[in-house]
């Protein structure tokens, strides 16, 4: 019994410094990350190549203080920092239960930088590279461009002369 007292006093220590760590983090980041454009029409991957490591490890640590209850505070944290594609996702994992000791975000942006999942800041706006987005209008978005459609076949009808 002993054990399991300690096992979850150490737990419980670990989860305070977490969000501790957290909210500072993320109060002082609040003004730096408010003056990264990311488009509003980018994905996810695309998202988590503009944003710094810091901010993922922090969204990490209050996913593991808070487990379920981090859902609705990254929500707020995350829209009023004006990363609204981040935001779902975010709030999406917080909901699953135990997921609070996997740092999804932080391998999530890992894996967008190893693999070259998304557009890189430095290739938005899209160029050919990226075909499927065109100009961005006055909201800084960019639309997705319509995809060709090929020319219809000619219907020979038969009855005609």
């Amino acid at each position: 019994m002993d054990t399991l007292m300690q096992i979850l006093t150490v737990l419980v220590l670990l989860m305070v410094i977490s969000l501790v760590i957290a909210v500072a983090g993320l109060m002082a980041m609040v003004r730096s990350i408010r003056n990264i454009r990311v488009p509003r029409d980018a994905d996810f991957f695309t998202t988590m190549r503009f944003v710094p490591l810091t901010l993922v490890i922090l969204l990490d640590l209050l996913d593991f203080a808070l487990d379920l209850f981090s859902a609705p505070i990254t929500w707020i944290v995350l829209d009023r920092m004006g990363l609204p594609n981040l935001r779902n996702k975010a709030t999406i994992e917080a909901i699953i239960p135990a997921t609070g000791p996997i740092p999804t975000f932080t391998i999530a942006w890992l894996l967008a930088r190893l693999f070259d999942l998304g557009i890189p800041p430095g290739a938005w706006p899209p160029s050919a590279r990226y075909p499927r987005y065109v100009a961005e209008d006055e909201d800084h978005s960019y639309q997705v461009a319509e995809q060709r459609r090929r020319p219809s076949t000619r219907v020979i009808d038969m009855d005609e002369p």
